[in-house]
């Protein structure tokens, strides 16, 4: 029986333990990990890719449009993080960057690629305008439900 016993707690105990230590060690990370915002860097690489997969650029237009990628994006994250602009300063101020770029991107681009990235800029601006549009439908909807 004393065999027995000691077999027993030789194997239970440490058993026991190593679970106690797994289930707090589970419970000590976070649940959900946060994902890291992207840098000014980061955006105007991804933003210059995707400009120079759809137009065609050359090295020396892609070096030129990621230099201005980057420059609007870290200006742009700058004034979003301006806490003394109210909301309208701060979407004419992001209005204003989109503008430049625009402008310095003519300078950059051949005419039939400027307007080939003009016309994809409509069509970003128009597929936001609807969703906007379904959004604030669908708002007035669920007041005109409560409402009635």
């Amino acid at each position: 029986m004393k065999m027995r016993t000691r077999f027993l707690y030789g194997w239970i105990c440490p058993i026991a333990l190593t679970l106690m230590t797994l289930t707090t060690t589970a419970q000590e990370q976070p649940a959900v990990v946060k994902k890291e915002k992207w840098g000014a860097s980061k955006k105007a690489d991804k933003m210059s890719d995707k400009l120079g997969r759809q137009l065609g650029l050359t090295r020396e237009q892609n070096k030129q449009i990621f230099s201005i990628n980057e420059d609007i994006a870290r200006r742009r994250d700058v004034a979003r993080r301006d806490s003394s602009l109210t909301a309208r300063q701060r979407m004419h101020l992001i209005q204003n960057l989109d503008t430049e770029r625009s402008h310095r991107f003519k300078n950059v681009l051949t005419p039939a690629q400027f307007k080939k990235w003009n016309d994809w800029q409509m069509q970003k601006k128009e597929h936001l305008e609807a969703k906007m549009d379904r959004k604030q439908a669908r708002k007035q909807a669920r007041k005109a439900r409560h409402d009635g």
